[in-house]
């Protein structure tokens, strides 16, 4: 954890000091059927900024505090939006990348940490402006470009002024639950194809809806919420898991189609500030049955693994009106981890061993949700799919070994002499 706080440390000084600036190793333009993903080949994350101009229609992106490596190929940077690219230096050792566009476009950009034969991303997608926003749905899942990771967003609850539940050793909720979180985030940016974001990494306060925000804006698929029960009965112990309630979901379609500060948010990937009032409530109100549906899954199978390191409490997964569940796109699920009122229970909520049973119970939960229900566009739904598209640079042996399977049983089950394969071809992995 140390080495990893001391390299996000030096990621965000040294640009900033001068010593080191952030390289650019090379652009890949992606097209699916209803966008162009744009892929910023880094060596660590960068800041940066996007911005359209018209007449004629741009898409401006400047990378603070970057230099190419070697000169930037742009010769096949073109697609029905996108018609050429420009980049120059820029006197403050910024880089700007200009697109020049057949039309207006609405960007979306993020960035991406390493997984599998990428490095750092920087990813811009572009939308048809005017369109109905619905998400892309390609014919295959290599047309997005790169596989992305699952992301969790993990919440730590209370922080700040806000000290949650108080034991009767003066134990805090908002420590405990800081510390199950980051155990959680530990075990899952260990699980191949998974990484988790944490809305708070320390001791402060975080509004409710911000924390929902977070999480859209790092583009989470499942939203999980760490607290420590209290109760007066200080006998009460045991575990238990919330999805949001039926008049918790009504009360919050009521506020998105009446805030304005929700006009224009995503909801399921639809834009809902251009639908008129009735399309509007149709269009979240499948976007809230999807969801709960989604997090009801999620949460009875983190449920199921909580029971087998200590007591449950209650017989089923319950619901409630918490706030940090009403996000009508993403599935979100609390987890009261103990009862942090039971002198039993607080001991153990404050044991590293115990947090990290309970960090791996509510992971195993997690991992079987998305192996049964792996969003698009992930290494865990290509996984699933057991299918894997040759791409530059990969070799039989590292297929192999990446599906775990012999490579003479992969190169039987797809008919393959020799070690001779070729991009795009679709490999069948044995076992699938």
């Amino acid at each position: 954890m140390k080495q990893r706080f001391l390299w996000l440390v030096l990621t965000l000084l040294l640009p900033a000091l001068g010593l080191a600036a952030v390289r650019l190793e090379g652009v890949r333009l992606w097209t699916a059927p209803d966008h162009t993903r744009l892929v910023f080949d880094i060596d660590r994350p960068v800041e940066h900024s996007v911005f359209a101009l018209e007449n004629p229609d741009r898409l401006v992106i400047d990378l603070r505090d970057t230099r190419l490596q070697g000169d930037l190929d742009t010769g096949e940077l073109s697609n029905r939006q996108v018609s050429g690219v420009r980049y120059g230096k820029r006197g403050d050792g910024d880089l700007r990348v200009v697109l020049d566009l057949w039309r207006a476009v609405r960007p979306k950009s993020f960035l991406l940490m390493p997984q599998q034969q990428y490095g750092h991303r920087l990813v811009v997608d572009l939308h048809d402006r005017g369109g109905d926003g619905t998400p892309a749905v390609a014919k295959s899942i290599d047309e997005l470009g790169d596989l992305r990771d699952v992301v969790v967003a993990v919440d730590a609850g209370h922080g700040g002024e806000d000290p949650g539940a108080i034991g009767p050793r003066r134990t805090r909720e908002k420590d405990v639950t800081l510390a199950i979180a980051r155990r959680l985030k530990a075990v899952i940016d260990a699980e191949p194809g998974m990484r988790a974001v944490l809305t708070r990494d320390g001791d402060y306060y975080i509004p409710l809806r911000k924390r929902m925000a977070i999480a859209r804006q790092h583009r989470a698929d499942l939203f999980v919420s760490v607290h420590a029960d209290a109760f007066r009965d200080k006998r009460v112990h045991g575990s238990s898991v919330y999805v949001l309630s039926r008049r918790g979901a009504s009360s919050e379609a009521a506020r998105w189609l009446a805030a304005q500060e929700n006009s224009a948010d995503l909801v399921g990937g639809v834009s809902l500030d251009d639908k008129d009032g009735v399309l509007a409530s149709v269009l979240l109100d499948l976007s809230q049955s999807a969801t709960q549906q989604a997090s009801q899954a999620a949460a009875r199978r983190i449920y199921d693994h909580l029971g087998r390191v200590g007591k449950v409490h209650g017989n089923r997964v319950q619901r409630a009106g918490f706030v940090v569940l009403k996000s009508p796109d993403i599935p979100s699920v609390l987890v009261e981890t103990g009862f942090i009122s039971n002198p039993g229970e607080e001991r153990r909520l404050t044991d590293g061993a115990y947090q990290k049973q309970l960090a791996e119970a509510i992971l195993a939960g997690v991992r079987e949700y998305f192996r049964e229900e792996p969003p698009p566009g992930t290494l865990l739904a290509q996984q699933r799919r057991r299918k894997h598209v040759i791409r530059p640079g990969d070799t039989l042996s590292e297929i192999a070994e990446r599906y775990q399977v012999s490579l003479s049983m992969l190169r039987e089950h797809n008919r393959i002499r020799g070690d001779r394969i070729r991009i795009g071809q679709v490999l069948t992995i044995p076992g699938g």
